[in-house]
């Protein structure tokens, strides 16, 4: 589904501020893997992302999706079988427009009220109701307007309209409280089982890391440094990945927001 072969990538190269953000890496994604991405601060896991959507070419190395070579495809091409979800709820809708209008633009519908049909607008309207948050009744209300939840819920359903071949999530609830990152979570769940969608999540909870998807892996200085699946992981605790990650580095996880979540 999706292959990586060996991509590195360095910013800022032969400068006192290089840094060397992903290093010979190579990942395989099946078709249908949820896969849980933990590591510091500056492991490289929001580049990998950013390489996969096409945010920047890479130095060298190989990026397929579905056997076709994208290493070079721009982002903006790639945005048609690519979804991605940020930290930050303010990314991925326009503010000034309705929620229909993003919506619209989302499905290839156009974006404006006088270019959807009403059987179009009937089937976004039902699109929305299913997020179970009443925006189906605030359709010509700004996006600009939505609280962080209702906005990233609104993002995701975006993402999914025309379900994606892969769809990235960056930390995209960890800017909510915690009863609305479930609620956001809980979506993302039940949207992902029901179009059978192949993620990546980029997560700071290690134990969440080991309970969602089917896989988990851990960066470090641009490099994978762990995959498990399988009954490895279903035996796994978060102070075996811990040891792990300490065996494999060679250093104690010293990242605070992980420990502490």
């Amino acid at each position: 589904m999706l292959e990586i072969k060996n991509i590195s990538m360095t910013f800022n190269p032969g400068t006192v501020n290089e840094k060397k953000a992903l290093s010979d890496l190579s990942l395989s994604v099946n078709d249908g893997d949820v896969i849980s991405i933990i590591g510091s601060n500056g492991a490289g896991k929001s580049t990998l992302f950013n390489a996969i959507a096409g945010s920047f070419i890479v130095d060298c190395g190989q990026i397929c999706l579905d056997g076709k070579d994208i290493t070079f495809t721009p982002e903006h091409v790639r945005a048609r079988e690519i979804g991605r979800l940020f930290q930050d709820p303010l990314k991925g809708t326009a503010p000034d427009m309705s929620i229909e209008e993003n919506l619209s633009l989302a499905a290839g519908s156009g974006g404006w009220l006088s270019r959807i049909s009403k059987k179009e607008k009937q089937i976004l309207r039902e699109k929305v109701a299913l997020l179970g948050m009443g925006l189906e009744d605030r359709m010509d209300s700004p996006v600009g307007l939505l609280s962080g939840g209702q906005r990233q819920a609104l993002t995701l359903l975006m993402a999914t309209i025309n379900p994606p071949k892969l769809l990235l999530l960056d930390e995209h609830t960890a800017a909510l409280d915690p009863a609305t990152s479930e609620k956001v979570m809980e979506l993302t769940r039940k949207i992902a089982d029901e179009n059978r969608l192949t993620c990546l999540i980029i997560t700071h909870n290690m134990q969440s890391a080991l309970n969602q998807g089917n896989r988990t892996l851990m960066m470090e200085e641009g490099k994978i440094i762990l995959d498990i699946c399988g009954e490895e992981r279903d035996k796994m605790t978060v102070e075996d990945l811990l040891k792990l990650f300490r065996e494999r580095s060679g250093h104690e996880m010293l990242n605070d927001r992980i420990l502490l979540s």
